[in-house]
């Protein structure tokens, strides 16, 4: 069975007792994604050397909602997800890469940079921007990184953030809450068996940019 058939099934039945009815289909699933996930840290440490200290399962997030503050009630997520980065899970805490295997256009996706940063971490990163404009500029115009992400990921405030001049000629940047970037992949991206090794090539210019924030964030 296909992952992406699995997760119609599941989206379509996401209640305790289908899932649990269902669990070997889970089970197989769930080890497909660890093991190609972990041929993707595998390829990609060819060129992010930081991979080697990586491994699937820690990369990988668990199936299961918390829907103790959520609308949303179902027990389950339909989309597999991992993110890649020296912190592990801690997406608020390092810049790293995101990779989301789901039925629909904002879950089947990849992603790359640092996504809900903590209010004293957005300040250091908005500083730092300012401050290294130019380098920071060549990073984010780079026609491979935006060839296949053209522009950032995520919500951004209206206005310029308090403390800097309306007329800032950074603005931009500045009124970003996510430094990351996202690529919509299609629907069946990750059901063929090569997507790992096509992942990595579409990470690959991300790099850059992941050093450069996560050097930002461990700065004294």
């Amino acid at each position: 069975m296909k992952l992406t058939t699995y997760l119609k099934r599941l989206n379509a039945n996401n209640n305790r007792t289908w899932f649990h009815e269902h669990r070997e289909e889970f089970d197989i699933q769930r080890e497909r994604w660890l093991q190609q996930v972990q041929r993707l840290i595998d390829i990609s440490s060819q060129w992010a050397p930081e991979f080697s200290m990586l491994n699937a399962k820690d990369c990988t997030f668990r199936i299961y909602r918390d829907t103790r503050f959520s609308i949303d009630k179902t027990p389950y997520k339909p989309y597999f997800s991992s993110y890649m980065s020296v912190g592990n899970r801690q997406f608020h805490q390092r810049a790293g890469y995101y990779i989301s295997a789901g039925i629909t256009p904002d879950t089947n996706a990849l992603f790359g940079g640092l996504w809900m940063p903590e209010r004293d971490v957005l300040r250091k990163m908005r500083h730092a921007i300012v401050d290294n404009i130019e380098e920071f500029r060549t990073i984010i115009d780079n026609p491979d990184l935006k060839a296949i992400y053209p522009d950032w990921a995520g919500d951004r405030l209206k206005t310029i953030p308090k403390g800097w001049p309306k007329d800032h000629p950074d603005a931009d940047l500045l009124r970003l809450n996510h430094y990351g970037r996202e690529c919509p992949v299609p629907p069946d991206f990750f059901d063929s068996p090569d997507w790992p090794e096509k992942a990595s090539e579409m990470l690959r210019p991300l790099k850059p940019l992941i050093d450069w924030l996560n050097y930002t964030i461990t700065e004294e």
